[in-house]
């Protein structure tokens, strides 16, 4: 993204964030996917444009909950307009907030660590639940399993809610998960009435200058949540997903062993997701 006039101030697994001044940035969605922790060499082209769109149509359709981290402008207000035009589907102008030190998860159906972690422990993240569950089924309940947040390259590491309360404090800690909790229902009943279950997701959270919580990164992305087609759900079978899970199964088939460099993924899987994206961009927000 060398076409942007700001100064870089951040380069994340796929965003990037530019300074405007000491209260906004500009957070930009690249085209460069991470699985396992690691950043894949292929780009999935028009990846970060659809992941902005759909976090944007988020923002938007969960900002009655709490606040979020737009300020209200558009590309055009902070950049010239060939760097805009360039931009726009991508970009956002956010606030500068203090990154909240964990990731906020949310689980509605036992998949993924969760159901590795069920198997041998008969709970998730310390949470017990009830034997005889299988593969992809519902949860009783919603859970909130929260992790740290890793720097580049490092795994986040699942903890126990006592051990969030010890990193951020009991009552952020509360509201954190009361927040998390609230955002997932609202948008898995919507997101069933478009074909869509939303197996789990992450949110990032951040305290803006007088200390509100406020909703930012991404949000409810096939990039940050695993999104099934209800049409092929099954509980026993993990479903089809319509996110990075394809890529990451491809990988996991190809015998890597998670550590930098990651094979090279074929052509016809980076299509394929591609047109997974497209797919969950058009049923969520058309």
């Amino acid at each position: 993204m060398s076409e942007i006039s700001l100064k870089k101030i951040y380069s994340g697994k796929v965003r990037d964030l530019y300074e405007i001044d000491d209260k906004r940035m500009l957070m930009v969605a690249s085209d460069r996917l991470s699985a396992f922790d690691v950043i894949l060499d292929d780009p999935i082209p028009g990846k970060g444009e659809i992941l902005t769109q759909i976090s944007n149509f988020w923002f938007q359709k969960l900002s009655h909950i709490m606040p979020n981290h737009f300020t209200g402008e558009t590309v055009y207000d902070v950049l010239p307009e060939s760097e805009a035009k360039l931009l726009e589907k991508r970009a956002v102008v956010a606030k500068k907030l203090e990154p909240v030190k964990v990731e906020a998860i949310v689980r509605g159906y036992l998949a993924g660590s969760g159901w590795k972690d069920y198997q041998q422990t008969g709970a998730v993240c310390g949470i017990k639940l009830p034997e005889g569950l299988q593969e992809a089924q519902q949860l009783p309940e919603v859970i909130f399993t929260p992790s740290t947040k890793a720097a580049v390259g490092d795994h986040d590491e699942n903890i126990s809610f006592e051990e969030c309360e010890a990193v951020i404090g009991k009552e952020l800690a509360a509201e954190v998960r009361a927040k998390a909790i609230q955002l997932y229902m609202e948008a898995a009943e919507y997101a069933k009435t478009r074909g869509i279950i939303i197996c789990d997701t992450k949110f990032e959270f951040g305290l803006d200058e007088n200390g509100t919580l406020t909703l930012m990164d991404e949000v409810l992305t096939p990039d940050s949540s695993r999104f099934w087609p209800a049409d092929q759900y099954r509980v026993g079978s993990n479903p089809p997903s319509f996110d990075k899970q394809f890529v990451r199964d491809w990988l996991l088939q190809s015998g890597w062993n998670k550590q930098a460099p990651a094979p090279k993924v074929p052509e016809d899987v980076v299509e394929k997701t591609v047109a997974k994206y497209r797919e969950a961009l058009h049923l969520l927000a058309d």
